[in-house]
């Protein structure tokens, strides 16, 4: 993707996820979101939902990716967010990093009260029963970052009854 630090370690199912990354999700409670970064198109603004969504609690920084229809990456403090991305000579657009979306917005400043890592398991078997996706708790409201199949995809509020929460801090 010609993102600078970014080697994503993709894992599959819930139990992986919450031994690789549980407790360091868990340590994240208590600090604040103090920035966040997306790939945006430069031409266009449009999200490019492909590229990892990071999130910056005072200075630990958090990078989530999903890929396929499975797989989820979480990462700690490799991706240079300051950085040019390269390697996009192909295309007609031209990708780079965006500090504004308003849906993660008014989360800036906000202590985090709690992380879950969140399984979708509906009543019945669908293409995306399994996926795990993180949701960040706090005071006002919750922020997901989950698989909108082969992509990432952002929620706000409250999440679909048909994700099982499996809570990691306070």
């Amino acid at each position: 993707m010609g993102i600078s630090g970014f080697k994503p370690s993709f894992l599959v199912g819930i139990e992986a996820i919450r031994q690789t990354h549980g407790s360091g999700l868990a340590r994240l409670v208590g600090r604040r979101l103090t920035g966040f970064a997306l790939v945006r198109f430069a031409e266009d603004g449009d999200w490019f939902a492909e590229c990892p969504v990071v999130l910056d609690f005072d200075g630990v920084q958090v990078e989530v990716c999903h890929s396929k229809l499975d797989e989820l990456s979480i990462d700690w403090n490799t991706i240079d967010t300051a950085a040019t991305i390269n390697g996009w000579e192909w295309s007609e657009l031209t990708p780079r990093w965006s500090h504004r979306d308003k849906r993660l917005e008014s989360f800036i400043g906000q202590e985090l009260c709690e992380v879950a890592l969140l399984e979708w398991r509906p009543a019945d078997r669908d293409l995306a029963a399994g996926t795990v996706g993180v949701e960040f708790v706090f005071a006002g409201d919750r922020l997901r970052i989950l698989n909108g199949l082969d992509e990432n995809l952002i929620e706000v509020g409250v999440a679909h009854p048909n994700h099982v929460r499996h809570g990691l801090g306070r």
